[in-house]
């Protein structure tokens, strides 16, 4: 287990969106989604522990007719991260990993397909 301080791992959250091509990062801007950095998720009934969740509607199943919605959102939860991480570089690997795992299913992109492109 690493630890980091909030601000650190929120720069580590920042820079794997700033990693992002450009044209994926204005339409994440597009999008009404929100990206924010938690302690810890709520405990999940199978045991499992959450690196980072999103909730919201996937852009691929958007409409003009839904009309106002709340922002997405993607949560990073920060104590998983730490937990599962031995050192800061794989801490700030796993982060940038978990970041590009939740965009994906902003874009409508599965589990399974994530695992595929190595973004599990």
């Amino acid at each position: 287990m690493v630890r980091i301080s909030r601000s650190e791992f929120e720069e580590a959250v920042d820079d794997a969106l700033d990693s992002l091509p450009e044209e994926i990062a204005e339409a994440i801007a597009r999008s009404n989604v929100v990206i924010l950095v938690e302690e810890e998720p709520d405990p999940q009934p199978d045991g499992t522990e959450l690196l980072g969740l999103y909730e919201g509607i996937p852009l691929d199943h958007r409409s003009v007719f839904d009309g106002y919605a709340q922002p997405d959102r993607i949560l990073i939860y920060r104590g998983p991260l730490q937990r599962v991480s031995a050192t800061r570089e794989e801490l700030v690997e796993q982060i940038a990993v978990t970041v590009l795992h939740e965009l994906g299913h902003l874009f409508g992109i599965s589990d399974a397909r994530l695992h595929e492109l190595g973004w599990a």
